[in-house]
């Protein structure tokens, strides 16, 4: 077969895929759960969050300033002893680059069923099932120069419910630092689109999307600590992008260009304080346009190796959800940290002015050195006496003067 026939055959197969594929709305959408309650706390704005290796599904262009491994731990409670566990490591490769490795699953058990022909079981003697999503994540981030950062992470899942499916999902993302403490970012999810094959044959996909996101961080040197914005914006392509879960509104979902305020509107974001000893207070909201999607949490730094923080998200429908999170680093926790962690220039310059001095140098003084004055010699008994000296004395008896 030649090489043009190849190709027409090539496309023919694709051709049918599309055609035969089911175009939905979040599509694998347990990939777009998430899972670290500081992100959460912040209104799920984690495209715009640095430094929560919990976020490595949104944001993996952070991986870039990673200094030492991380291995982080998150469990969120859902309505119905639904259950989300999410386990990651963050590895860094050299200066300005690092990998991520994330592992989840989410899902509900001991669900009752009854097969189909029998009768309705008395009492609690009933069959049960377990339905879940288990995804593997690898992600990978670099630093292209000291303002620019991208990354890129993949993403693989296997569904097991009324029957099993497979999917799968690529990122991409970028970070500009446009000023000392402005940062502006953007992922692309789904650039290679996000697809799931199912048992049955039915192949489901949803089309690429594009987000926005922005932080900022001002010290606040009263207080003893920094505050930061967060902000991330809704889906730019397509309507399908706004989190209908929360949009309550019909007329919700616009295209940026249709209409520029709903667009701003379905976005979301949160604030957070940091304390110089390590306590940081968050409050968000998961969607603008209502009220009823408030976030909260707090987060508490211990002695530079373990990080724990907590996140409460409330619904406009649905039961409130309480997610924690754990991270630990190994390498620090039997080593010091030799600076803050990932500081601009500026706030490295301040750290090193708020340390304090190392104990000061006693210098010692040097012993004074006792010079020996030289003695005088006394003289000799003759010349006191007026005797010439050396000669012999005069003999006994003997007066200076003759009678």
């Amino acid at each position: 077969m030649t090489t043009q026939w190849k190709l027409i055959a090539v496309l023919a197969l694709v051709s049918g895929m599309v055609y035969a594929a089911d175009r939905v709305a979040y599509a694998n959408a347990t990939l777009d759960i998430e899972p670290g309650a500081r992100s959460a706390a912040l209104g799920s704005a984690s495209i715009a969050v640095d430094g929560d290796y919990l976020g490595l599904l949104s944001n993996p262009q952070q991986l870039s300033n990673v200094d030492y491994t991380w291995v982080s731990l998150s469990h969120t409670e859902y309505f119905e002893d639904t259950q989300y566990d999410f386990a990651s490591v963050a590895i860094p490769l050299g200066t300005g680059q690092g990998l991520g490795v994330a592992l989840s699953r989410f899902g509900a058990n001991d669900i009752p069923y009854i097969r189909e022909g029998e009768g309705i079981p008395r009492g609690t003697y009933y069959n049960t099932l377990a339905i879940a999503d288990y995804v593997l994540s690898v992600s990978w981030g670099r630093r292209i120069f000291d303002r620019l950062s991208v990354g890129v992470g993949f993403h693989g899942i296997y569904r097991d419910m009324d029957q099993t499916g497979w999917g799968f999902r690529g990122d991409a993302g970028i970070r500009y630092r446009a000023v000392d403490s402005l940062y502006l970012s953007g992922l692309l999810k789904g650039w290679t689109s996000s697809a799931t094959s199912w048992e049955s044959g039915e192949f489901e996909y949803s089309s690429p999307e594009f987000y926005l996101a922005a932080s900022y961080a001002v010290p606040v040197n009263y207080l003893y600590g920094k505050l930061g914005v967060y902000w991330q914006s809704a889906g730019v392509f397509h309507e399908e992008a706004r989190d209908l879960d929360y949009d309550t509104d019909e007329s919700a979902g616009g295209r940026i260009w249709e209409d520029p305020f709903d667009w701003l509107s379905g976005g979301h974001g949160g604030l957070e304080f940091n304390f110089d000893f390590g306590l940081s207070l968050r409050a968000g909201l998961a969607s603008f346009t209502t009220w009823r999607s408030v976030t909260a949490g707090a987060g508490i730094l211990i002695a530079n190796f373990l990080q724990v923080d907590y996140a409460f998200e409330s619904h406009p429908v649905l039961s409130p959800v309480h997610r924690i999170s754990v991270s630990v680093s190994p390498y620090l926790f039997g080593h010091s940290k030799p600076n803050e962690g990932h500081l601009t220039p500026s706030d490295a310059a301040k750290t090193l002015l708020s340390e304090e001095p190392d104990e000061p140098v006693v210098q010692e003084q040097p012993e004074p050195v006792e010079v020996e004055t030289p003695k005088e010699e006394p003289a000799p008994a003759e010349a006191v006496l007026g005797e010439p000296v050396g000669e012999e004395p005069a003999p006994a008896g003997g007066m200076f003067w003759e009678e």
